[in-house]
């Protein structure tokens, strides 16, 4: 069975069919440019522009970067503030002609696919995915149980949103190396993230997971156990499709 699942960012929007009994893309993804400002019309407009491009008629998920309550916006950390109190479903079912749509926070959507087909496939006890980007997405399992929108990336870190300092994006905006940003900047923030939950593994996802092996092996200190994502950066539009199939 194949859904469609579509992956909201602050810096780009991709999309694919999904296969939901292996948990992999059906197709290759489509990716268009997130909207500068990335306001609710913006993002919709590219939303249907992404579903449009496979000429697809069922039903959407549809991840977005904050918290997400029933598929009402609270929050919108790097993406326009005119998100604040948007129900997102049915702005986007209206704009995809009717289609039914279901929207979840996006790391919450990278990890339910990485527990059920990816890293965390079969682990018990607290399991944390981070999700490296623009930001810094988490989702919190416990036994295999999602607790929703937990978005650890705000956690305060030494008086920073910890996202400013420890994601992707603060490394290229100061041209961090590897070293630095792993030891300097990775590895405090794990550690406080391993402190407040004390899980037995981390996940590390987002597209930096593809370069896993020139920065894992340099935090130290950490009692969990790092691993990558499976999936790696398609693990939000297979999520966004298993949320869609499920609803």
């Amino acid at each position: 069975m194949n859904v469609f699942g579509v992956d909201i960012g602050g810096s780009g929007i991709k999309g694919a069919p999904v296969d939901l009994e292996r948990g992999a893309l059906a197709e290759e993804r489509h990716k268009v440019l997130t909207p500068q400002p990335a306001t609710p019309d913006g993002v919709a407009g590219c939303v249907v522009e992404v579903v449009e491009h496979f000429g697809w008629t069922g039903p959407v998920g549809v991840t977005f970067p904050g918290v997400v309550t029933g598929s009402t916006i609270r929050t919108a950390a790097n993406v326009d503030k005119s998100w604040i109190g948007v129900d997102a479903g049915t702005l986007l079912s209206e704009r995809l002609g009717g289609r039914p749509v279901t929207v979840l926070n996006d790391a919450d959507a990278a990890g339910l696919a990485e527990m059920t087909f990816g890293a965390g496939r079969g682990r018990k006890g607290t399991v944390i995915m981070l999700t490296l980007g623009t930001g810094i997405g988490s989702a919190l399992f416990v036994d295999g149980r999602l607790v929703p929108n937990t978005e650890l990336g705000h956690l305060e870190l030494k008086g920073h949103d910890a996202e400013t300092r420890a994601s992707t994006k603060a490394k290229e905006d100061e041209d961090l190396s590897w070293d630095h940003w792993a030891t300097r900047r990775l590895r405090k923030y794990l550690a406080h993230v391993e402190m407040l939950f004390s899980p037995e593994l981390f996940i590390i996802g987002g597209g930096v997971s593809r370069k896993a092996d020139k920065f894992l092996h340099l935090i130290e200190g950490i009692r969990a156990e790092i691993v990558p994502a499976e999936l790696q950066n398609n693990a939000g539009i297979v999520g966004a499709g298993m949320a869609a199939g499920a609803a």
